[in-house]
């Protein structure tokens, strides 16, 4: 089946929830082609712990925006916008659907919505910025910025230090700069969007199957080649969940069934992060994903086809009728 002169899909949701095979489902339906909007994903080499599409899986489906960046490469979400255009208007030239799928809220959120009036990042205030112990940072955050400094996850240095970055490079709060977000059901998107969710045992399940078999695969191996690479020069790729773990195992600071365990629980927490940021930003048709891929597509195509059948209604499900008007 063919959709002429169609819009974006979005699927999104927690990690583990089962987006990817369902975007590929949906893919083959509808003679579409998947955006990734996974932060991680992006790094060539990082493959097993970022849940990377297989080889025989981009075969099925061309997939974008996939192993693009050297791990020792920056990336970030307005590199990911400009790319991201250009796939859409690739994958529309070729008369197909483009399909977004993945769990990087701040990039579904910056291509629907722009990047505000955040500065670019400054390479020598961010070194020295990086430079600086947490503690320090959190500190010099809490007094500048008490909005961000409750709400951030306080562990995770990239998120802080880009609060402070913006905070020093602007003289204003990081908070106020992104309450130009509105959230919830307000939000415009250029796109019919849907969620997967789970019931919060299922999800837990599953996450925890994910990360015993990531490290069955070999992520610690993974891990040690990327090293050899650069990837503890990447502050953002050393972020990634799993891989971070793995380097501090390889460290010698905690053993291996620990590292486990504990990326089992640092993965729950983000996933739970992940749906409490995804219900406040983004305007979600919601699908509890406990049925098989193929049957969720033809739940989303349907969903999609009844949205898009009328001008005006697509107008309201997107949320965005001038940018359908002028399409």
């Amino acid at each position: 089946m063919r959709i002429a002169d169609s819009f974006p899909i979005s699927i999104v949701g927690p990690t583990a929830v089962g987006k990817s095979d369902v975007a590929l489902a949906l893919a083959e339906r509808v003679g579409g082609e998947i955006i990734s909007v996974d932060s991680m994903q992006v790094y060539r080499g990082m493959v097993i712990g970022t849940a990377k599409p297989t080889a025989e899986q981009q075969r099925r489906i061309r997939h974008h925006l996939i192993d693009i960046a050297g791990v020792s490469e920056s990336f970030d979400a307005a590199r990911f916008v400009v790319l991201a255009q250009a796939a859409v208007c690739e994958i529309q030239g070729r008369g197909k659907v483009p399909i977004f799928c993945g769990g990087s809220g701040l990039y579904f959120k910056a291509y629907s919505d722009g990047l505000g009036d955040a500065p670019p990042s400054n390479p020598q205030l961010r070194a020295q910025l990086e430079g600086l112990p947490l503690a320090e940072l959190l500190e010099e955050l809490k007094m500048r910025d008490t909005v961000t400094f409750e709400k951030i996850d306080r562990c995770n240095l990239r998120r802080v230090v880009r609060a402070l970055e913006v905070i020093r490079l602007t003289g204003k709060p990081f908070s106020a700069q992104r309450a130009a977000w509105p959230s919830g059901e307000s939000i415009p998107s250029p796109w019919f969007a849907v969620g997967l969710r789970r019931a919060p045992e299922d999800l837990k399940d599953r996450i925890n199957r994910r990360v015993e078999q990531m490290f069955a695969d070999g992520l610690v191996g993974e891990t040690r080649l990327l090293l050899e690479q650069g990837l503890a020069e990447n502050r953002t790729a050393m972020q990634a969940l799993g891989y971070r773990q793995a380097v501090e195992h390889l460290l010698g600071k905690r053993a291996l069934d620990e590292t486990i365990d504990l990326v089992k629980i640092r993965t729950r927490q983000f996933a739970k992060r992940q749906l409490t940021w995804f219900r406040r930003q983004m305007a979600l048709e919601w699908i509890d994903a406990n049925s098989s891929p193929e049957i969720l597509a033809q739940q989303i195509l349907d969903k999609y086809l009844n949205c898009s059948g009328r001008k005006e209604k697509l107008a309201n499900c997107s949320g965005q009728e001038e940018k359908l008007a002028s399409r």
